[in-house]
């Protein structure tokens, strides 16, 4: 067997091992445009891709607003929203990616501060006791075009006219230039709960500020639409684009890299040749 037929051999059979996912999330998708090779670590490989400090900070606060959110309106206060915090630190605490982390006490106390200023940021956005909850942490499943699409809504509330669907976030709000692309996510969204029956009238990201040395430049940020037909349609359409596009991927074994700055923080640098050179050249690091 000559050296291509025994490349073409082991494509094959890679390709035979590589099977779609069942469901496509948002963050999947997004993923996968970022960097198809990437996506294959994460969601083929099941390689490990520890969260770090940002996205256990975001799992802290969802989680704190889930439980504020669920007891009675009138008790929706900072004082009920400081103690959920305490009640739920230690759980945090005893994490095992929290304690890989490492942190110096300073940086223990700078993680709590930002956490509790994100919450903060909610109560300036939001008054909690005027919300008609719905539904907390939803489950959403669905058909979109196709794909078999499935999220998390952080938050869905009742106003005058329907449903309104919101994402919480704590990183940095977008330039004007990427409002639509943040977007994507919360019309996918709304385009799961109509296919299931759901009278959504409206969507919104809620920023809840910087993160951080950025601390004393925070400002929780609403950005909110009324439901656009023709904007969900685009969203859902790149969805199956991208849903195409992996499959195309799996039928073949190829995932192509995408090297860039991301790569110098990507988990599976190391498995990755093409992330590691990036990285290399990005850093003036001999080879």
């Amino acid at each position: 067997m000559n050296v291509e037929t025994h490349a073409d051999s082991v494509t094959a059979a890679v390709a035979r091992d590589v099977k779609a996912p069942r469901s496509l999330s948002p963050s999947g998708a997004s993923t996968f445009r970022q960097c198809a090779r990437r996506w294959k670590f994460r969601y083929i490989d099941k390689l490990p891709d520890p969260p770090g400090e940002p996205a256990l900070r975001g799992t802290f606060v969802h989680h704190v607003l889930e439980e504020l959110l669920a007891v009675p309106p009138l008790h929706r206060t900072l004082g009920r929203a400081r103690a959920i915090c305490r009640d739920l630190w230690p759980a945090l605490a005893g994490n095992a990616d929290f304690e890989a982390l490492e942190l110096s006490t300073d940086d223990e106390r700078a993680f709590r501060w930002n956490a509790w200023r994100d919450v903060e940021g909610f109560f300036e956005l939001v008054d909690p006791t005027g919300v008609d909850v719905v539904d907390r942490e939803r489950d959403l499943s669905a058909t979109l075009d196709g794909v078999p699409f499935r999220g998390i809504v952080d938050l869905v509330d009742r106003v005058p006219d329907g449903l309104r669907i919101t994402d919480y976030k704590t990183g940095r709000p977008p330039g004007p230039r990427f409002v639509d692309s943040r977007l994507t996510q919360v019309w996918l969204y709304a385009a799961a709960a109509a296919a299931l029956g759901d009278d959504v009238s409206e969507v919104r990201l809620l920023y809840l500020g910087e993160t951080g040395n950025g601390r004393d430049r925070r400002e929780p940020t609403e950005i909110a639409r009324p439901f656009e037909l023709e904007a969900v349609h685009a969203a859902v359409d790149e969805h199956r684009i991208t849903w195409d596009r992996i499959a195309e991927a799996a039928s073949t074994g190829q995932f192509e890299p995408t090297p860039g700055l991301l790569c110098s923080w990507c988990p599976y640098r190391d498995d990755c040749p093409e992330g590691q050179l990036e990285h290399q050249r990005r850093n003036g690091l001999a080879a």
